[in-house]
């Protein structure tokens, strides 16, 4: 068995290497042009601006549309690769507002080649430091990027989102475990929760699903938050790790698509711009757009409903895989499979404190609302939750109880260190799982294959369709944010085009049911997928196993993205 496995992971790594040499020096590129609309403004300068990444950006001197090397005409008569990426260009003879026109290439199937090797290699192995770094290696060599270290570790890695990640996931999110496991808080509060309010395995599950669905601001604040609170008193009440990860993961994105009063419809509004389309022609009537399609939520109502099921020890949906780990636990003790593989050191997990110390459930909940409190507070005042400050703020109270009731400096430090130890391993593989991510946009997966639908295709099955190509969109590269600039600059018009084409008498409607299905196929692919950063910090919070979380999860997810297709196609059908 483990030669076939060494046997299949190095025919994997010559196919994708062969892949990529023959990539870089044989297929050319595709352009392919892409809108954006961002609303415009004149500041107090007299300047006119646009808001990106909470900044103020200065927009150029405007070209006709007509007139850009970037609009699809032009790029497709032209041989060469265009000289600029993007160029900011106005339409003549309209109202609408200036757009910002951007020129990205794919390389056809080949593009999906990286995330192909990534994916499968996971699947193989079990190991997703390699399956990264492979799929990393292959996305390099077909850009002609020889010098990994230098021309793709580096430059990715010395991003702000990388920094990002090593500073909340590393320093704070790991001291903040290492602190509670040093005092005994996480053990404490798991007692206390026990004792009065979790009575075994279906209570404990329930109030894991009652606080994803509290913290629908979604992403990896809502998963680190939730996995943290629950895994100890989930652990006493002997629910699997896989039961767990799944319930924290899909109570994630999928409730903040459902719930939208975050920061997802100010994102994904920006995207969301057609030529030529009135109610979707300005940012408040495209956010009015992204709140009227919520009822399309499919797949975020199903999930968030399929994992209560599952909390209320329902598991018809639940899939074997599901079912297997349930019975292991309750019958064994078993949290984790046998030849799981946590990444998330023993060490983070086990009871260390020092003697004549006297733990408190306090200790584990008064940095907990420190972190809630500091991030809406940042939140209603910036529009946007600061979470290194919340969870900063929580470390520093952890530490600062942990000091006034009389820890040593030194029992401390220790602490922080095997906390920090913790979590280098996950912080490793999220810091590489960014780094394909980048990739893959880079090499134009996405792009590829919302040009695969062409526009001859029956304006019913394109909700389907638009969710099958966005959940592979997600999978691949690991990020639902990312599929979204991805595709629905792409999609949107296509749809449009479609609607006018059947003549159909509520093309709004018909927008509005494949918008939802873009939204939440890419939250599905998100969440399924071994590389996205919710997957790996469900599987860290939760002590699970990335792979087992992934296998197990993916069957009851696909029950759900089942289910909200046939009901897209039955919508398009009757109401559009």
């Amino acid at each position: 068995m483990i030669k076939m496995q060494n046997l299949l992971t190095i025919l994997c790594i010559i196919f994708g290497l062969g892949g990529a040499l023959y990539v870089n020096y044989s297929v050319p590129e595709t352009w392919v042009e892409s809108q954006l609309q961002y609303q415009t403004f004149i500041n107090d300068q007299g300047e006119l601006v646009y808001v990106s990444r909470g900044q103020e950006q200065i927009v150029p001197e405007q070209t006709p549309y007509e007139l850009s090397p970037l609009n699809q005409k032009n790029l497709d008569n032209s041989a060469a690769a265009p000289k600029i990426k993007q160029q900011w260009v106005h339409f003549t003879g309209t109202d609408s507002g200036p757009i910002l026109l951007k020129a990205d290439f794919h390389y056809g199937v080949w593009s999906l080649l990286p995330a192909f090797i990534a994916i499968a290699l996971c699947l193989i192995t079990r190991e997703p430091l390699l399956a990264l770094f492979s799929g990393i290696v292959v996305g390099a060599f077909m850009l002609g990027k020889f010098d990994i270290s230098s021309d793709v570790l580096i430059p990715n890695m010395a991003t702000a989102d990388a920094a990002s990640i090593l500073i909340l996931y590393l320093w704070l999110l790991g001291g903040l475990m290492g602190i509670w496991a040093k005092t005994g808080a996480a053990q404490a509060f798991a007692q206390m929760m026990s004792t009065h309010f979790v009575k075994g395995p279906r209570s404990a599950k329930l109030i894991t699903w009652m606080l994803g669905v509290l913290f629908f601001q979604g992403g990896t604040m809502s998963t680190v938050l939730v996995g943290t609170t629950v895994k100890p008193m989930a652990d006493k009440a002997n629910v699997s790790h896989e039961e767990l990860s799944y319930v924290v993961d899909s109570t994630a994105s999928p409730i903040a698509s459902v719930i939208a009063f975050n920061a997802w419809p100010a994102y994904v509004q920006a995207f969301l711009f057609v030529p030529g389309v009135a109610f979707l022609a300005t940012e408040a009537d495209r956010l009015a757009f992204f709140f009227s399609s919520i009822p399309f939520s499919f797949y975020g109502i199903f999930a968030v409903i399929g994992t209560l099921l599952l909390s209320l020890e329902i598991t018809r949906f639940s899939g074997g895989p599901m079912k297997k780990a349930i019975n292991r636990a309750r019958l064994t003790g078993q949290l984790d499979a046998p030849d799981a593989s946590p990444i998330s050191a023993k060490e983070m997990h086990e009871v260390t404190v020092p003697k004549h110390y006297s733990s408190h459930w306090l200790e584990f909940v008064l940095p907990l609302i420190a972190l809630i409190v500091i991030a809406v507070i940042t939140f209603v005042t910036s529009g946007s939750p600061q979470i290194h400050w919340a969870f900063g703020g929580a470390l520093l109270l952890a530490i600062t109880i942990a000091l006034g009731k009389g820890m040593q400096v030194r029992d401390m430090l220790e602490g922080l260190g095997t906390g920090w130890k913790g979590v280098v391993v996950a912080s490793v593989i999220l810091m590489l799982a960014i780094t394909i991510g980048a990739i893959s946009k880079q090499l134009g997966g996405g792009i590829y294959l919302v040009e695969l639908l062409g526009a001859q295709l029956p304006f019913w099955a394109m909700p389907v369709i638009l969710q099958l190509m966005t959940m592979v969109i997600a999978f691949s590269t690991g990020t639902s944010w990312g599929t979204y600039a991805i595709a629905f600059p792409l999609a949107m018009p296509l749809v449009w085009v479609i609607a006018q084409n059947e003549m159909l008498a509520n093309p709004e409607v018909f927008m509005m049911i494949c918008f939802a299905a873009v939204l939440n196929g890419s939250v599905f692919g998100d969440q399924c997928s071994p590389i996205s950063d919710t997957t790996i910090l469900s599987s860290m919070t939760t002590g699970c196993d990335l792979m087992d979380h992934v296998k197990t999860q993916i069957v009851p997810a696909s029950y759900a993205a089942s289910l909200a297709g046939i009901l897209w196609t039955l919508c398009a059908i009757l109401l559009s």
